[in-house]
């Protein structure tokens, strides 16, 4: 298997992870500033490049539970004493609560004022919370057999995608505004946690493949045949095969299906995604990819500041809102891509620096206080010697 000495992570996974952000970084550049005149969908070229940005998404979730789940199960701990169990827990809570900071505005804040955007849920809060639950499935079917973890995994993912017909036409009015967010997009929320989890369930599902069969001689060419295989039947076929369910059995659960067949269609192209950065395996060993693939969480954050200009309101979105033509969407992506990623590995340049620098400080202070305490024990000593003899030479002259 092709991995790092150094760590964990398959190669091929932290490239689609780094291709997966820099989609996302053009397509929110493009989708946010394009003017809406270009946006033609009988142009060959924006239907392919809207086509491409809707794959974003799902890959981006997938591979996240994946890489979760690959590291998680690796650890030979089960259950709670899994120090991954912590790690995931706090990873979870650590997306949630930058998922809302990255909403606030601190105008709004110095004017004792939350705005409604502070309540959407975006795309961390629901990687965020699917770490959760797979946390969750891990630990409750950690007591029984084997084959529960994975069973739980599929099973979630089938049954989000299968009735998002009627869950999605639900207003969940009954919740508190924050919480009814999480499942329904009518308040404005970009992502919702149904199905958005059916994706990340599915990594999960697919790392234990690689974790079963990691020493399989043939693990990659069945895999990527498997995989490939897959990908194609269900961009092609799901659709008619939920039509002719329909009219088999007249559920209209199925019709429902067929007409928006969008989830499955993007389970296919998932699926088309891995297997072929699967066979180009050994082309993405290039140590910047990998950087970029490693550090996602700090360029989604550095985007959504310069483009959405969190915490000011000022960013490109605001000033170039469906300004630009063309020519000037797709310059000012590629150089917003580049910006972004070089900002990111910058800063985790240095923030490996700064944490050496605390490691050598916090040796130093350590050392220092060791060797101050023994000091201060020293002359304790030496004053209580010192003491005790004139106490001693004090009775002896009070008894004379």
């Amino acid at each position: 298997m092709t991995m790092n000495s150094t760590s964990n992570r398959l190669f091929f996974i932290d490239a689609i992870r780094a291709w997966a952000i820099l989609m996302m970084l053009q397509g929110h550049f493009i989708d946010g500033l394009l003017d809406p005149v270009f946006r033609d969908a009988d142009n060959l070229a924006f239907s392919i490049w809207l086509y491409f940005r809707g794959i974003t998404a799902p890959v981006f979730f997938t591979v996240s539970g994946f890489i979760f789940t690959y590291l998680l199960l690796q650890v030979p701990e089960q259950g709670l004493a899994n120090p991954r169990v912590k790690k995931g827990l706090r990873r979870g809570l650590q997306l949630l609560l930058i998922g809302y900071a990255l909403r606030l505005n601190l105008f709004g804040l110095l004017k004792g004022e939350v705005y409604d955007g502070f309540y959407l849920v975006d795309v961390l809060h629901c990687i965020g919370l699917s770490l959760l639950a797979i946390i969750g499935i891990y630990l409750i079917s950690g007591t029984r057999k084997r084959f529960w973890f994975p069973l739980i995994l599929v099973c979630t993912t089938l049954l989000l995608f299968l009735f998002e017909p009627l869950y999605k036409q639900w207003t969940f009015s009954f919740l508190p505004l924050g919480l009814a967010n999480y499942f329904t997009k009518v308040n404005g929320s970009v992502f919702t946690i149904i199905p958005w989890l059916g994706y990340a369930t599915l990594g999960a599902s697919l790392s234990l493949v690689f974790l079963q069969f990691k020493k399989a001689r043939f693990l990659y060419p069945s895999v990527i045949t498997c995989f490939a295989i897959l990908g194609a039947g269900l961009i092609y076929g799901s659709s008619p095969v939920f039509l002719k369910l329909y009219e088999m059995t007249d559920v209209m659960l199925f019709q429902l299906i067929y007409e928006n067949n969008y989830l499955f269609i993007r389970l296919g192209d998932v699926f088309v995604v891995f297997a072929l950065f699967m066979m180009i395996r050994k082309l993405l060993t290039h140590p910047y990819l990998l950087k970029i693939g490693a550090n996602t969480l700090s360029i989604y954050v550095i985007h959504f500041i310069i483009l959405y200009g969190s915490f000011t309101g000022l960013g490109l979105y605001k000033f170039l809102h469906h300004e630009m033509n063309p020519s000037w969407a797709i310059s000012g992506a590629a150089l917003f891509m580049f910006s972004c990623t070089y900002l990111s590995l910058l800063n985790a340049k240095y923030e490996t620096t700064l944490k050496q620098h605390q490691a050598e400080t916090l040796r130093f202070l350590q050392s220092r206080l060791l060797w101050n305490t023994k000091k201060m024990m020293f002359l304790a000593k030496e004053l209580y010697i010192k003491l005790r003899i004139f106490v001693l030479r004090f009775l002896n002259v009070a008894k004379d």
